[in-house]
């Protein structure tokens, strides 16, 4: 029930539904979003590492599965199942995926539009 331009942009999907990106050897992503905000399900294999970077946006991630070590500002936390964990904007960090599969819900605000299909804008 998404009507573009209405004044309330209701959404409604179940994870299965939703498209799944292949972003790199080991990572997949699927994503919805609004106006403002987005969410972000992406799922590593063991042991996929990500670069180190920053980004503008602020991210929330709350780990669903697995255990990951992230590097923030040059320090390192573990985190696992169940933990959330807060980036602000501009904070450099990374992540190595540990022993099995690692589901992370990435919540990003204002929306990644480097992330969003091509043509597609922020609703």
């Amino acid at each position: 029930m998404k009507e573009r331009g209405s004044v309330l942009d209701f959404q409604h999907a179940a994870w299965d539904t939703i498209p799944v990106e292949r972003v790199a050897d080991g990572i997949e992503r699927q994503l919805i979003w609004g106006e403002r905000l987005m969410v972000c399900r992406v799922r590593f294999g063991p042991h996929v590492a990500t670069a180190l970077h920053t980004h503008p946006h602020e991210q929330m991630t709350l780990v669903q599965k697995g255990r990951v070590r992230f590097t923030v500002n040059g320090q390192t936390v573990e985190a696992s199942a169940g933990d959330v964990v807060c980036f602000p904007s501009q904070l450099e960090h990374a992540a190595v995926m540990l022993d099995e599969e690692v589901i992370l819900l990435d919540i990003f605000t204002p929306v990644r539009e480097d992330f969003l299909p091509r043509g597609d804008a922020p609703r």
